[in-house]
């Protein structure tokens, strides 16, 4: 038995579900390069669809710095999203406020939205209260799916946690469960490779792998 609650402890029927996936692609002459961030999250937004929820998309893309800029909109990822869902995908042109709340409360049942980049707005980095409760008053229940960013304390990916009934999308319980098979009691010597240029965003993570591993590889650095 789990730990921690998934989608088969959810009631997700005629419900908004807050869906926090990763959608941050690579892009190349404006089309996406390696869709397989997109592939990933495609079981658990059909499974809550398919289930009668009405999925909201929470999601980042790249590094904005002063609020909206069109190279960084979720806008260009809706047509590579819907074509691997199989299904069509509204987009919003915010992600909180008057346009997010209207383009919610359309939904029907089985209905996908996806909400502008959350990074447009500062409180997301800053996990700030007033706009953890900004996106949780579109919600009723949270489901994070977004592993690669699950170790960032944003309001996306943990302040929402808090403020609704959460659970683990399939690809985030997919990675947990692989995490518990080879940190929990694996075959010795065990090690671990941990990717990516931003080191100093792993400090705490890779802290905690030093006691459960004979050997850390950091690449990317």
């Amino acid at each position: 038995m789990n730990a921690f609650k998934t989608l088969d402890d959810a009631s997700l029927s005629a419900r908004r579900v807050l869906v926090r996936v990763d959608l941050n692609v690579p892009m190349e002459g404006g089309a996406v390069s390696d869709d397989t961030r997109i592939r990933a999250v495609v079981p658990t937004i059909r499974e809550i669809a398919d289930k009668g929820g009405r999925v909201v998309l929470l999601a980042h893309f790249g590094r904005p710095k002063d609020g909206p800029e069109a190279k960084f909109s979720l806008a260009q990822i809706v047509a590579p999203l819907a074509e691997r869902v199989g299904r069509p995908v509204a987009f919003a042109a915010d992600c909180i406020g008057p346009v997010a709340a209207d383009a919610v409360a359309a939904l029907k049942d089985g209905d996908i939205l996806l909400l502008e980049n959350t990074r447009f707005h500062k409180g997301e980095e800053k996990n700030d209260p007033a706009f953890v409760e900004a996106l949780a008053a579109l919600g009723d229940v949270y489901v994070n799916d977004a592993f690669a960013t699950a170790h960032r304390a944003h309001a996306s990916t943990e302040g929402l946690a808090h403020r609704l009934p959460a659970y683990a999308g399939r690809c985030m319980q997919g990675e947990i469960e692989a995490l518990e098979k080879a940190l929990g009691s694996p075959e010795r010597p065990v090690l671990a490779v941990v990717g990516g240029a931003k080191v100093s965003s792993k400090i705490d993570l890779l802290e905690n792998l030093v006691g459960k591993v004979d050997i850390l590889v950091i690449g990317g650095g």
